[in-house]
């Protein structure tokens, strides 16, 4: 196929896509959508890399205006999608810093004897 990888028709296998013609039929953004639902992490490109196969073009050859509704068409898909399982949410980013001062009062570790003794 068309503007398709070795990494991106290994996808598209592993979930039942093998020509053209299933592409066609399914559509798109539900096949963008069905290799994100495999587990796998695909770009953009895929997206427009689809797109460019069914319209026998290159990739980057697709119209910004229907690259904007392909995008919109599969965030709206994506919310849709459960969070992951297994994996909370991350949570923001904390940084912690230690100076000279908070090294003192940390002194005492290692079931209360002071850091050194043994």
């Amino acid at each position: 196929m068309r503007n398709i990888g070795p990494k991106s028709a290994a996808w598209l296998r592993q979930v039942g896509l093998r020509t053209l013609d299933d592409i066609s039929h399914i559509g798109v953004v539900e096949a963008f959508m069905k290799v994100r639902r495999a587990g796998f992490k695909p770009s953009l490109n895929l997206l427009y890399a689809l797109e460019g196969a069914v319209l026998d073009c290159h990739w980057q050859e697709v119209p910004d205006a229907r690259r904007t509704e392909l995008v919109s068409a599969a965030e709206a898909a994506i919310a849709l999608l459960p969070p992951p399982r297994g994996r909370p949410a991350a949570g923001p980013v904390t940084t912690t810093i230690i100076d000279d001062s908070s090294m003192a009062d940390m002194a005492f570790l290692d079931n209360g004897k002071e850091m050194g003794s043994e």
